[in-house]
């Protein structure tokens, strides 16, 4: 289950206890961050291009919730500028570099004005991306942040996520007796996660690459070793919880049923992340 679980959280007049959780949540993607650069699944390259095609201009981006600039890069490669936050510094700190690339950290709480000064005020931004985070924010507000800062007309926001992995017939029974041990141990916005944010709100305007209600289906395809994927399994945000609860989700004899399923530790598979998107103009 998943990422970056990274994120990005427009901070507004919010209670103490609610900004307290943000924080915990934020350090807890600090511990993963090193596991983060290596474990997970690279977006595809005509993702990005689909995306660019839908914007009339290219100037400008933001990747929200960015962690080590995986998506990015991805954008890079369509727009002049893009700015990379997230406000976790530890994973800032494992970010891929790129010369049109400008990371920032943002910790919490951050206005929203100083969001805003980033990019030099209202409709300047031409494409948001979020990957793999949107379900942390403060929606209300962060869509009211991305509906000021988008360029009008044709700016354009995308949000998409991956909540399932297909290995083989062998190992996928395997892999959800350990999914489902992790349960109790993941975050109540997960929810979003495990629904295929089907019921993510998104108040924007279609541009046929998912819309609120009916994201749009996609895979990610991966070759991993049993050693890659266990790496993956190791940067979840549950079994990082359980292990700090005294429990070890991944022990030594959970390792070993998993990798019998696999095939062997040096079997090299291609495995398929199902994923969805959600994208629309304002």
């Amino acid at each position: 289950m998943k990422r970056a679980e990274t994120l990005f959280i427009p901070a507004r007049q919010r209670s103490r206890q609610a900004e307290a959780d943000r924080e915990e949540m934020a350090g807890l993607f600090d511990k993963q961050a090193e596991i983060y650069v290596d474990a997970r699944p690279t977006y595809p390259a005509h993702w990005y291009s689909m995306l660019a095609s839908r914007t009339p201009r290219h100037s400008l981006a933001w990747d929200v919730g960015t962690g080590n600039g995986q998506a990015a890069l991805g954008v890079a490669g369509h727009y002049d500028q893009v700015i990379a936050t997230d406000t976790s510094a530890a994973q800032l700190k494992c970010a891929m570099q790129h010369p049109r690339v400008c990371y920032f950290h943002t910790p919490l709480p951050i206005s929203n004005d100083e969001i805003m000064s980033l990019f030099g005020g209202e409709n300047s931004v031409d494409l948001i991306t979020v990957a793999q985070a949107v379900h942390w924010f403060d929606l209300p507000n962060f869509y009211s942040l991305a509906t000021h800062l988008l360029r009008k007309p044709g700016g354009m926001i995308a949000v998409w996520c991956y909540n399932d992995v297909e290995v083989s017939p062998m190992f996928d029974p395997a892999m959800k007796r350990f999914h489902d041990t992790t349960l109790p141990f993941w975050d109540p916005n997960i929810k979003h996660i495990f629904d295929g944010y089907k019921r993510l709100p998104f108040p924007f305007e279609s541009v046929g690459l998912g819309c609120e209600g009916e994201p749009l289906p996609l895979d990610i395809l991966k070759e991993l070793s049993f050693e890659g994927f266990l790496r993956m399994l190791r940067s979840w945000s549950a079994v990082t919880t359980a292990k700090e609860q005294g429990v070890d989700l991944l022990s030594e004899g959970v390792v070993r049923e998993l990798e019998d399923a696999w095939g062997g530790h040096d079997l090299v598979r291609c495995i398929v992340y199902k994923a969805f998107m959600l994208a629309g103009t304002v």
